[in-house]
């Protein structure tokens, strides 16, 4: 297959999803089209083999088990006291709560691994008292928005799930690769934060003693011990990445019994939201997986990679030309599309030329993090926009996050000068 009918095929893909066709079924039907087209009517008959095949992964079970275990935190009221706990410590920082922003938000994606969840409920805990102190509206929403993002890059992470299933990575070496990653990119937002709050007019929390600030220590205890469990019980080996997050299920029922909060209703809220994202996903990998058959069968991938390799490019130069890719991407796809779209396509051309698969997907993430601030189709834009409740622009948003774009940016480069940043974990795993 020449590569101007793949380009064609990738282009009438995007076109498709710009007039608004769901992206299960513009792969899928890109998949059958091209499959057909190239195989006859014999190739629809193996697509019922894969699909039996991807939906007896494994692998797969932790998806609904992960997402179920952030709905439960995020509907058993742990979110609201934590963020109290997080401005007991931070608030006397330069810039106040918005270093809160930052923390709660790192601390809830340790916990619920979904960006548009933490970006929606920590904003809905924090605004009301930002507005109150009366903080920068642009600052702090794009705090909000950013650390929102660290949902993805701190384990457990549902996108880092997929990444795993779609090139068949270990997702407990995985979730170890974007630890120290997100920690240092969240340390990386509140250095930012400090300095253009260093002034008199940058904002700080009153003076809170010891003894209280040790005594809202214990709202942090929930969240601390399910990421404990989750990560220790994969770091040790004692579990696999789906009998962690059952473990962590568990633990979350018991916080939320605690809490007061565990009744049918609450049970019945967080298994039906759980079935809605997890089917949704499904049907998007299930979908993806019928055109890597297409992709895999008509040899395009070996031909893509013989095509970038004449160009000369050296692996940072292929990164480099990968960012601009992504970041135009972002701007008018939502990050599962543009994850289970690309990853198929990109990752056989990136390790064909040595770049460690580990590592790939932390950077795949983040490409995932920064599109979810791209105008104008930044997904935890419209989020945070949406819990606002002064009715101001979304401009406001789209402002606010661009400085922490611009460190997000700043960040990738260095992982691709230092990639023991993200690899030293996993290693001392082996």
């Amino acid at each position: 297959m020449s590569l101007s009918v793949v380009f064609v095929g990738f282009f009438a893909m995007l076109g498709l999803l710009l007039m608004g066709m769901p992206i299960a079924v513009s792969m899928a039907l890109m998949g059958v089209i091209g499959g057909v087209m190239v195989f006859g009517m014999p190739f629809v008959d193996s697509i019922g083999s894969v699909v039996w095949s991807v939906h007896n992964e494994a692998i797969l079970t932790a998806i609904p088990l992960f997402i179920m275990l952030g709905e439960l935190l995020l509907r058993s009221g742990i979110a609201d006291k934590m963020y109290l706990a997080m401005a007991a410590w931070l608030g006397r920082l330069p810039g106040g709560l918005l270093h809160t922003n930052i923390g709660s938000c790192a601390l809830f994606a340790a916990t619920s691994g979904s960006s548009v969840a933490t970006a929606a409920t920590i904003g809905t805990v924090a605004l009301p008292s930002l507005n109150e102190r009366q903080y920068s509206m642009r600052q702090s929403l794009g705090s909000l928005a950013a650390g929102g993002t660290l949902g993805i890059l701190i384990p457990p992470s549902v996108n880092m799930l997929i990444y795993g299933s779609l090139t068949s990575n270990s997702i407990g070496k995985l979730f170890m690769a974007g630890l120290i990653p997100g920690i240092l990119l969240s340390l990386s937002f509140m250095v930012y934060i400090g300095i253009s709050n260093m002034g008199k007019d940058g904002k700080r929390e009153e003076v809170i003693t010891l003894r209280e600030k040790l005594r809202m220590s214990r709202f942090l205890i929930p969240p601390a011990v399910v990421f404990g469990i989750v990560m220790g019980s994969i770091y040790m080996g004692i579990a696999t990445a789906t009998e962690s997050a059952a473990l962590g299920v568990m633990t979350a029922l018991f916080f939320s019994w605690r809490a007061g909060r565990l009744n049918m209703k609450f049970l019945q809220d967080s298994f039906i939201q759980t079935a809605r994202i997890t089917g949704m996903i499904l049907l998007i990998i299930t979908a993806a997986f019928v055109l890597n058959l297409t992709i895999s069968l008509t040899g395009v991938v070996d031909e893509l990679t013989d095509w970038v390799t004449s160009f000369g490019l050296s692996t940072t130069g292929l990164l480099l030309v990968l960012i601009l890719f992504y970041l135009a991407l972002g701007m008018f796809m939502d990050v599962l599309s543009m994850q289970v779209l690309t990853i198929p396509i990109t990752y056989p051309i990136v390790t064909a030329l040595g770049v460690d698969p580990i590592w790939y997907g932390v950077f795949v993430v983040l490409m995932c993090e920064l599109a979810l601030i791209t105008p104008p189709v930044g997904m935890n834009l419209f989020v945070v926009q949406s819990v606002r409740k002064d009715g101001g622009n979304i401009q406001d948003v789209m402002w606010g996050v661009l400085p922490f774009m611009l460190i997000m940016m700043l960040f990738t480069l260095s992982l691709m000068a230092f990639p023991e940043i993200a690899l030293w974990l996993p290693n001392m795993m082996s």
